[in-house]
C-alpha cells in the first residue's frame, strides 16, 4: 500500500505591473534528472523538522534569490503518485507577490525564467494542479476576492 507523504511545496511568483500581473515561470535544467526542459513555478522540499511555510520562503530565495513583498496560502494541496517509490505526494501551494525591480538569480536546477502573462504561464505549465494553482491564483489573489485577503500571511 503506498504511503502518503507531505515533502515538497509550490511557490506561484508573480509581480504587478501596470497592466496585467507576470507569473515567474523556471525551466528545469536540460540536464536534470527529473523532469529536464519543463516549466514550473517555485518548486521544492520541506527539510525535516521544517514547517511548509518556511519552506516555501527558503525554496523562494533558493531558487530565485527573490524576496517577498505579500505572501498567501493558496487553498489547494496538489497530489501525484511516484511509482518508484510507492508514494502519494501531497504538496502544499503557496503564492508571493515579489518587486519587478530585482531580477531572478537561478540556482543550478533552472536553466532559465520566464515572466509570463497568466494566458502564457497556463499554457507553459505542464502539471495540471500548478496550471490550478495559477488558476486559483489569478482569480482569488490576482482578483481581489475574500478568499485572497482572508489567505495571506502577514510578513
Amino acid at each position: 500500500m503506498p504511503e502518503i507523504v507531505c515533502r515538497i511545496v509550490e511557490v506561484c511568483v508573480f509581480t504587478r505591473d501596470q497592466s496585467a500581473p507576470q507569473y515567474l515561470l523556471l525551466q528545469r535544467a536540460h540536464n536534470d534528472t527529473i523532469y529536464p526542459g519543463t516549466w514550473q513555478v517555485v518548486t521544492g522540499s520541506i527539510d525535516i523538522g521544517e514547517r511548509a511555510v518556511d519552506a516555501a520562503r527558503r525554496e523562494l530565495k533558493e531558487e530565485t534569490g527573490l524576496a517577498p513583498t505579500h505572501f498567501w496560502v493558496v487553498p489547494l494541496v496538489n497530489s501525484f503518485y511516484v511509482a518508484a517509490d510507492d508514494l502519494v505526494h501531497l504538496t502544499t501551494f503557496f503564492a508571493v507577490e515579489v518587486s519587478r525591480s530585482k531580477s531572478p538569480a537561478l540556482s543550478r536546477e533552472h536553466q532559465s525564467f520566464e515572466w509570463c502573462s497568466y494566458e502564457d504561464a497556463k499554457r507553459k505549465l505542464v502539471w495540471p494542479g500548478q496550471r490550478r494553482g495559477l488558476e486559483i491564483v489569478q482569480e482569488y489573489i490576482i482578483g481581489g476576492q475574500e478568499a485572497g485577503n482572508l489567505t495571506e500571511i502577514k510578513l
